[in-house]
C-alpha cells in the first residue's frame, strides 16, 4: 500500500498533533471515560470545471480541525473544535464527556439498558501510512490542470457531431492523525482524484440530444493517472465521438428478457447498491436507515442466505491498491483488512465497526469506521466491496461470444433501488445488441431490472483477471447529518442469463 517514496505533508506534521491529543485524552481519562479517541484532520479539496474548453468554475478549500469521542457511563459522547491549543483540546474533551452523560440520561429515560462496548483491537503505536501514488496532484499548478482539461475538451469539440463538452477534475488530499487511550497512534495521508468528460450531441433538425461520458473511474492515485499511468485517455477520447454518433442513430430497445454481458464500468454501481450497502451491518440490524435504507440481508441470514450463484465471491477490502476506501487504519484505530462478504454465493460476512462487532459477537472489527471531516463523528462506512474474477476466466469478447441474443452494457448512468436494497433497475452509458455471439450495433433507452438475489443468481460466468477494473465514486452518502465518502468497487466482466429489460421511454410514458 504505502508507496515508500513520499513523506507526510509538512503543513500537517508541523501542527502540535501529539500535544493536542495528550491534552484531550488526559482530560477524558480524568473525567472517568472508559474509552477516548482523538482525531485531527486536514482535508484539502480542489476542483476545476470547464464548459466547451473554457473555464466555468473552480474551488480550493481546506478543512482543518479535530474531534474527541468518548465512551462514558456506557454512552457515546462527541465534540469537535478548531482551537489548536492544549486548553482548547481539553475543553473539547470535557464537552464530549458532558454529551455522553446527557446521552446516558436519554437512553435510560427511553427504558434501554444497552451499553456501548467496543471490540478489542491490537495497539498500533506510532504507525505512519501513505497511500500509493507517484505525483501529488496538489504539486501540479492549477493552470496546468485547466490546460489539460481544455486540450481534451478541444479534441472532442473538433469531432463531427459533438456540440458541447463538459470537463471536470476533483482532487483530494486527506491527512489524519489518530490517538486513543489504549495507546494506538497513527498518522496517514491519502490522495485521490476524479477526472471526467462528457460529450453532447444535438440533432439540429429534431432537437433530440444525447451524451456520452468517459468511463475512466475515480482512483486513489496521483497526477500520473492523467498523463499515462493507469488509463489510456487518448484512446478513450478518440472513441467517444464515434460512439456518440452511433448512439444518436441507434434504435430503441424492445422490452423483454435478454442475456447480459455487463462491463465493469457499469457493474461496479450494481455492486455498490445491491451488495455494498446491503452488507453494512448497522443497516442489516436496523440501526441505520438514512440515505440508503436498511437491508434485506438481515443478521439472522448470515451463513444461510443464497445471495447469488455459486460462482459469486465478494470481498470487503480496506487494502486494495489505489482503492478510494483504502486506508492503513480506520477512524477507530483498526488496521485495514480484507475479508469475505459472499462466498460461493452465500452471505458469510458484513462490514463492521468496533461497536457493532462487539454487539453481535463477531469478534474484531474489520475497519469500517470513517468520518468525512473533523466535525463529524465516525460512522460505519463502506469498504472497497469487490466481485472477484475467475482466475482462469474468459475475456469480455469470449463472454459475448457465448450469447445468442443479448445486450452488452458499458458505463454507469442512472439507478433506482428500494429501501431494502432488493428491487432495482439500472441504466448505462451505452448498450450494444448481441446477436449470435457478436456485437450488432448500439441500442437506446435500455434499463435492466431485477431483485438482488435473482440478478446475482442469474450470473453464469465471471471474466478473468484481464477484465477486472476498480470502479467507484467520490460521493457515497450516509448518516444524519449527512456524510460523504469515496469508495471503490472492483469487478470483472460478467454474464447474466435471462434478465428483464425495460424500455425507459415507454416506462416514462406510463
Amino acid at each position: 500500500m504505502p508507496s515508500g517514496i513520499h513523506t507526510l505533508d509538512e503543513a500537517f506534521t508541523a501542527l502540535p498533533l501529539r500535544a493536542l491529543a495528550d491534552a484531550a485524552l488526559a482530560r477524558a481519562r480524568a473525567l472517568g471515560s472508559e474509552h477516548a479517541d482523538f482525531r485531527l484532520e486536514r482535508v484539502r479539496s480542489a476542483s476545476w470545471r470547464l464548459r466547451d474548453a473554457k473555464p466555468s468554475g473552480s474551488s480550493d478549500t481546506t478543512d482543518l480541525g479535530y474531534a474527541v469521542r468518548v465512551v462514558h457511563g456506557g454512552a457515546w459522547g462527541f465534540a469537535s473544535g478548531v482551537d489548536l491549543t492544549m486548553d482548547g483540546a481539553a475543553r473539547v474533551a470535557a464537552q464530549a464527556v458532558a454529551m455522553a452523560k446527557l446521552s446516558a440520561k436519554v437512553i435510560a429515560a427511553a427504558g434501554s439498558d444497552e451499553r456501548v462496548e467496543l471490540a478489542d483491537e491490537p495497539v498500533h503505536a506510532d504507525r505512519t501510512w501513505i497511500s500509493s501514488y507517484e505525483i501529488n496532484p496538489f504539486d501540479i499548478p492549477a493552470a496546468e490542470k485547466s490546460a489539460l482539461l481544455a486540450d481534451w475538451s478541444a479534441r472532442l469539440l473538433r469531432a463531427e457531431g459533438v456540440a458541447h463538452v463538459d470537463a471536470s477534475l476533483m482532487t483530494v488530499q486527506e491527512n489524519k492523525f489518530y490517538a486513543d487511550t489504549a495507546g494506538t497512534v497513527t498518522t496517514q495521508q491519502r490522495v485521490r482524484l476524479h477526472p471526467q468528460l462528457t460529450a453532447v450531441a444535438v440533432d439540429e433538425t429534431t432537437g433530440e440530444f444525447d451524451s456520452m461520458r468517459t468511463i475512466a473511474p475515480p482512483v486513489g492515485r496521483g497526477w500520473e493517472y492523467l498523463t499515462g499511468t493507469g488509463w489510456d485517455w487518448d484512446a478513450e477520447l478518440e472513441r467517444i465521438p464515434g460512439l456518440l454518433a452511433e448512439k444518436m442513430r441507434a434504435p430503441s430497445v424492445e422490452a423483454g428478457t435478454y442475456d447480459l454481458v455487463v462491463d465493469p464500468s457499469n457493474l461496479w454501481l450494481t455492486i455498490h447498491e445491491s451488495i455494498g450497502h446491503a452488507t453494512e451491518l448497522d443497516r442489516a440490524l436496523g440501526y441505520e436507515a438514512a440515505y440508503a435504507g436498511t437491508s434485506f440481508a438481515t443478521f439472522d441470514q448470515l451463513g444461510k442466505l443464497t445471495y447469488g450463484s455459486s460462482i459469486m465471491n465478494v470481498t470487503g477490502d480496506r487494502t486494495a491498491e489505489h482503492g478510494l476506501a483504502t486506508v492503513g487504519y480506520d477512524d477507530e484505530g483498526v488496521e485495514g483488512q480484507s475479508w469475505d462478504l459472499v462466498k460461493d454465493g452465500t452471505l458469510v460476512g458484513y462490514q463492521l465497526d468496533r461497536r457493532i462487532a462487539k454487539l453481535t459477537g463477531l469478534g474484531r472489527s474489520n475497519g469500517c469506521a470513517f468520518a468525512d471531516s473533523p466535525g463529524h463523528v465516525p460512522v460505519q462506512r463502506m469498504a472497497n466491496v469487490s466481485l472477484r474474477p475467475d482466475p482462469g476466466g474468459l475475456s469480455t469478447e469470449d463472454l459475448i461470444g457465448g450469447v445468442e441474443r443479448g445486450i452488452y452494457v458499458v458505463g454507469d448512468r442512472s439507478w433506482s433501488i428500494d429501501m431494502q436494497r432488493y428491487n432495482f433497475q439500472f441504466t448505462g452509458q451505452r448498450f450494444f445488441r448481441i446477436e449470435n455471439g457478436r456485437l450488432a450495433g448500439q441500442l437506446r433507452d435500455v434499463a435492466y431490472q431485477a431483485t438482488t438475489t435473482d440478478f446475482w443468481g442469474s450470473m453464469e460466468q465471471v471474466g478473468g483477471p484481464q477484465t477486472y477494473v476498480l470502479g467507484g465514486a467520490f460521493n457515497c452518502g450516509k448518516a444524519q447529518p449527512g456524510q460523504v465518502a469515496a469508495v471503490s468497487h472492483g469487478c470483472p466482466s460478467a454474464l447474466f442469463r435471462g434478465v428483464n429489460i425495460l424500455n425507459t421511454t415507454q416506462e416514462a410514458g406510463r
